[in-house]
């Protein structure tokens, strides 16, 4: 799957990120390593808005910023998370096609679980009606 993946600053957390996503072996589309948070959503919502990746991950601080800078797109339907089961009922209720995460508070080995969840969970057939008033 090729995966697009933004942050504004580089850290632990964001190489573990691209390293888990080069290791269950995705390809790794960086819109944006240290750029301000705006630009950073907003261009990994328009590689997968555009279909030119299949699903986004975006960072920053709180990663409040870059997912709604990422939802400014449209298409883009981008799900801040801070653990497995939401990452996972993002993407089973929402059909979430970019994960924000913050760096404040996210350890590597929550943000691999994060991914694992978000990239295999797939969205349920009941709730197609829903996901399509999200627009």
């Amino acid at each position: 799957m090729r995966i697009a993946f933004g942050t504004d600053e580089k850290t632990e957390v964001t190489d573990r990120i691209k390293a888990v996503l080069a290791e269950r072996g995705h390809e790794v589309v960086v819109a944006g390593e240290g750029d301000p948070w705006p630009d950073v959503g907003r261009r990994v919502g328009e590689l997968v808005a555009g279909g030119e990746a299949e699903r986004g991950v975006v960072c920053c601080w709180t990663g409040t910023g870059v997912s709604m800078a990422a939802n400014k797109v449209p298409g883009v339907r981008a799900a801040l998370c801070t653990d497995r089961e939401t990452a996972a009922g993002a993407r089973r209720w929402n059909d979430a096609n970019v994960l924000a995460l913050g760096l404040r508070l996210t350890s590597p080995a929550l943000a691999e679980e994060m991914i694992d969840a978000f990239l295999t969970t797939e969205p349920e057939a009941e709730e197609a009606d829903n996901i399509a008033k999200l627009g």
